[in-house]
């Protein structure tokens, strides 16, 4: 049974006018049809396979596909076509965030206040949510963890032209996970009604069952799940939490895999633990999220090869532990060192101290005492992601963008106003991350391929769209300045483009139900 229901909303498929670049070319509320053929003529093409740019090319743009792109001097224009002056102007394909969650996730009472009050408007949620994704860029969006029919209710509205939206692949439920409620909530024999509705909104029979099934039954209910029409499978390797807890058998891990791979899709996982990750490779994934993330520890050798070998994608989070965050990171160690310090000249210094203290003090300054093993959370994950890196790892984008940020909580339950971060927002998130590859040790087109030939290759749709080539659908960015000089240019965005249509990016969301202070406040 459905607890949403479909609201009335305004298409607002294509723009009117995105300022000075389009306007000479579009009356200000006409469409593009999509048999119209445009060109884009003088920009330079960042094509997304990470070779050399090309400057005063012209890329022709036939209903949804790339017709021709190449230098200005050797491609023809069609009579007829709208012509689009690209001088001064970099062109990049459409973003690919391979690990967001536009679904409302959160739980314990002020989640589900939420929750209570747009029990019946999931899709208008869901649907705000991936449109502030599109008003910076990212053009197609693997969600991998949320209420699975409304998910793929907005998502098919999308595909059908119905509510304007970039490009969904839905999983629904982290096989294995409870809803949010039971996740972040308990005890179990607390929950209310509603949350256990809630819970089963998210979980339609992948929870605890799973946990629970032989492998011939895991083939069984894997089936079932599939033909819910989900997009890829993302199971829980192991438990989300320190430490981590080993979720699946390798025999059920490999009949999860081997069911999804008959159907085409993609399977993946988190796994948090050295081991945890191990099985799970060794199951077939094709892609492991969040991999900097394995227990506080430092991914081993083996496990970088392991990858490597298997070809597995890595969605990396790095918005979650470069720029603003690392750096105040650091202020914090360096107060923290100073004040041990301090501690230790003092009279009250204790020579033995307990291995809370230590992991404490791991946590805090960053300084590991000889035969530490654990890591502090952000000096691990920054190493990992440096070392997956380095370690020559196919790596896209997953920056685990929330409908709400963080504190993950509808804005007119906040007692107080509450900006949230924009590492952590819908779009400009995924913009932080792929900066952050950069912080990392990528170059600027390392990271723009991992933005976008690798998001596509997460989705087994590396020939339809990811990379600027003739055949492809026509997802491509226009940005003012050159993100290869400075990758902070991705935000000079000017113009979307998705399957050859402009995007009003300036009015998106089209319907916003949340963000503005309720009349009770």
């Amino acid at each position: 049974m459905k607890h949403f229901r479909n609201c009335t909303r305004t298409a607002h498929l294509v723009l009117p006018c995105v300022g000075a670049f389009l306007a000479s070319a579009f009356p200000a509320t006409a469409s593009q049809a999509p048999e119209a053929t445009t060109a884009i003529v003088g920009a330079t093409v960042i094509d997304g396979n990470g070779g050399p740019p090309l400057p005063d090319a012209t890329i022709v743009i036939e209903g949804e596909r790339i017709a021709e792109i190449g230098p200005r001097a050797s491609v023809t224009v069609p009579e007829g076509t709208h012509i689009i002056d690209g001088a001064g102007k970099y062109v990049t394909p459409g973003i690919v965030d391979t690990n967001v969650h536009m679904g409302p996730i959160t739980g314990g009472a002020t989640g589900e206040y939420t929750f209570a009050r747009y029990w019946d408007r999931l899709e208008d949620l869901i649907l705000q949510g991936v449109q502030g994704q599109l008003k910076y860029g990212v053009t197609t969006v693997r969600d991998s963890y949320g209420p699975p029919e409304a998910l793929m209710a907005v998502r098919d509205s999308i595909a059908t032209g119905v509510w304007v939206g970039p490009r969904m692949y839905v999983a629904g439920n982290i096989l294995g996970w409870e809803g949010p409620s039971t996740r972040r909530a308990p005890p179990r024999s607390e929950l209310t009604f509603f949350q256990e509705q809630l819970d089963d909104l998210f979980t339609l029979g992948t929870a605890e069952e799973f946990l629970n099934m032989t492998p011939d039954e895991m083939r069984v209910a894997m089936n079932v799940y599939l033909d819910r029409g989900v997009d890829f499978i993302k199971y829980n390797g192991t438990s989300h939490t320190t430490p981590a807890l080993i979720s699946f058998s390798p025999r059920v891990q490999r009949v999860i895999v081997e069911e999804t791979h008959k159907r085409g899709l993609v399977a993946e996982t988190h796994s948090t633990s050295l081991e945890g990750l191990r099985l799970s490779l060794l199951a077939g994934i094709d892609v492991v999220q969040h991999p900097e993330n394995v227990g506080l520890r430092v991914i081993t050798d083996e496990l970088v090869d392991l990858i490597v070998e298997r070809g597995v994608i890595c969605s990396l989070l790095p918005n979650k532990y470069t720029g603003r965050i690392w750096q105040q990171r650091l202020e914090q160690r360096e107060e923290a060192r100073k004040a041990q310090a301090e501690a230790k000249d003092g009279p009250q210094r204790r020579i033995r101290r307990t291995s809370f203290e230590i992991r404490r003090d791991v946590q805090a300054t960053g300084l590991r005492d000889p035969g530490t093993i654990y890591w502090s959370n952000l000096e691990a994950r920054w190493a990992n992601g440096q070392k997956l890196i380095q370690g020559g790892c196919v790596v896209s984008v997953g920056a685990d963008n929330l409908l709400f940020g963080r504190p993950g909580v509808a804005p007119e339950f906040l007692r107080e106003d509450h900006p949230v971060p924009e590492h952590l927002e819908p779009g400009i998130g995924t913009i932080v991350a792929i900066e952050g590859l950069v912080e990392l040790g990528m170059s600027p087109a390392e990271a723009i391929v991992a933005a976008t030939k690798h998001g596509a290759m997460a989705c087994k749709a590396l020939d339809e769209f990811g990379t600027l080539e003739v055949g492809k659908l026509a997802d491509i960015l226009v940005l003012g300045a050159d993100p290869l000089a400075d990758i902070s240019n991705i935000r000079k965005l000017e113009v979307v483009m998705k399957a050859g249509e402009f995007i009003d990016i300036d009015s998106l969301p089209t319907n916003p139900i949340t963000g503005i202070w309720s009349s009770v406040r």
